[in-house]
């Protein structure tokens, strides 16, 4: 590793759109990295970074390529974090360009990862850079990028064992900034400072299969299903806390398997997604649906998974040095939100304050996926005042 605080020869600036360009033409489709890292490698270790190639799987997984590159040992530590894998990209007809072409037309960069989120990892490499390069490659601190290749997948060989590794090797960030693309309509509108937590659960009722003229000879388990589900039919669990939206439980499908219209089902199963604030755990919420499921006397089964609880950074100094970045480049201050879906800052947060700010969102995950040209250098102005702020 470098010495503590020192740059390489190479700390210089760095284009993100070319650098964006050139992620987007790697094809990393979770879980293929397609390059990717690669290209980062080859614009951080110029810059002084020490970069390692961490490569993780286990049995019935498959194995995921991730990042971890720092430039300097010493405290303050600031962490970028991200990831290059992308979603497929459907159609490739229904584009107008190839979607790993990485070209920019009408002022705007084109293909998969664009907004989501290589365009944002980016501007991560290029502010990095520039504040390097300000300070004659001394830095009183340390930057760290966390990049990871399962982010769009199960997250399963990504973030969290880059995590746990980084624990065990002592590389424990002080800060971090999640690059997603946290704006719905421009820049500076919206920095997420939390998420929601996210549970599935699967709900199996048993009956007693009939015929339909003779209902009282057979169990209907579709009806004690419908009982069962009616008390959450409203969507809504609460009214909502001091940061977050009122908790939902949606009902994603309902399957019997029963093609005859005059048998009566022996089984009956529904699953359903909670998305939830901080007045809830996983666990609360299954004591809450076995409490009320008990209470309508039915033969069920329920399993439940949590890809991660709901958590919140309190608005302090990390959100207050990004509001200032954000307003001295934009010249507004982003509404701090826990709206949306999850991202892997519910996994870093176990290590240091996390927020996540990045490029407009209008575009992800869609045919076309595209970004402003003027973004991606905005977003990069962005980062570097948020690095000279933060090793102020």
């Amino acid at each position: 590793m470098p010495v503590s605080g020192q740059a390489g020869v190479g700390a210089a600036a760095l284009d993100p759109v070319e650098i964006a360009g050139r992620l987007i033409r790697c094809p990393s489709v979770t879980p293929a990295e397609g390059g990717a890292i690669d290209v980062l490698v080859a614009a951080l270790e110029p810059l002084g970074f020490a970069c390692r190639r961490l490569r993780f799987e286990e049995p019935g997984t498959d194995p995921i390529d991730n990042l971890y590159a720092r430039l300097g040992t010493d405290g303050p530590h600031f962490c970028f974090a991200g990831h290059t894998d992308v979603v497929p990209v459907g159609d490739t007809a229904a584009w107008t360009v190839d979607p790993f072409e990485g070209s920019v037309r009408d002022g705007l960069l084109w293909g998969r990862g664009a907004a989501d989120m290589k365009g944002g990892i980016a501007a991560f490499v290029a502010a990095a850079a520039r504040v390097i390069g300000e300070r004659g490659g001394t830095l009183p601190g340390s930057i760290s990028l966390l990049i990871t290749g399962d982010e769009e997948g199960p997250a399963v060989n990504g973030t969290t064992k880059v995590l746990d590794w980084m624990e065990a090797e002592g590389e424990i960030p002080d800060a971090c900034v999640v690059g997603e693309p946290t704006n719905p309509a421009a820049l500076g509108d919206m920095m997420k400072i939390g998420r929601r937590g996210s549970l599935t659960g699967r709900l199996t009722v048993h009956g007693t299969q009939g015929h339909v003229a003779y209902p009282h000879l057979a169990e209907n388990p579709v009806h004690h299903l419908l009982r069962m589900l009616e008390p959450f039919a409203h969507g809504r669990l609460d009214e909502g806390t001091a940061h977050f939206q009122p908790s939902t439980l949606a009902v994603t499908t309902i399957d019997v398997g029963n093609v005859a219209t005059n048998v009566i089902p022996a089984k009956a199963t529904a699953v359903f997604n909670i998305r939830f604030n901080d007045a809830h755990t996983a666990d609360s919420l299954e004591r809450m649906l076995r409490a009320s499921f008990d209470q309508k006397g039915a033969r069920y089964e329920l399993t439940t998974e949590c890809s991660g609880e709901a958590f919140v950074t309190e608005p302090g100094r990390l959100s207050t040095l990004l509001s200032d970045a954000v307003d001295s480049v934009v010249g507004r201050r982003p509404e701090l939100s826990t709206t949306g879906g999850t991202s892997d800052a519910r996994f870093i947060r176990r290590l240091c304050p996390v927020v996540e700010f990045g490029l407009v969102g209008q575009t992800m995950h869609k045919v076309d996926e595209r970004v402003a040209v003027d973004d991606i250098r905005a977003l990069t102005d962005i980062y570097a005042a948020l690095l000279r702020r933060f090793f102020a």
